[in-house]
């Protein structure tokens, strides 16, 4: 990622290690510079962070988009591509997902 890049956080479960499925995508924003840092969260984990800078948003399901996005291949198993963590989409899908996260008529 660069300064500009835009990232959308998908959430799968509405809390981590719990069944409980979100299935949404929830967060959008822009990266703001090129820094990249290191954030303790644990004793025994500490991840690279970036500064994003988040807009106001509202989840959306990723459900009834499945069948319009590319980065899904597998409309069956389209939970695939998240397993991977962090990925590239292409304009297309982000044009789509950022546009109904924007939106007024989901105020």
């Amino acid at each position: 990622m660069k300064k500009g890049d835009f990232v959308i956080y998908y959430s799968g479960k509405e809390t981590f290690g719990k069944p409980e499925k979100c299935q949404e995508f929830t967060a959008i924003g822009q990266v703001k510079d090129n820094d990249v840092y290191r954030f303790q969260m644990t004793p025994d984990f500490c991840p690279s962070r970036r500064n994003i800078e988040f807009y106001k948003n509202h989840d959306v399901s990723i459900l009834p988009l499945i069948e319009h996005l590319d980065f899904i291949k597998n409309k069956k198993s389209w939970g695939y591509p998240f397993r991977f963590g962090f990925f590239e989409i292409k304009e297309h899908d982000f044009n789509i997902i950022s546009s109904k996260m924007l939106s007024k008529e989901y105020a």
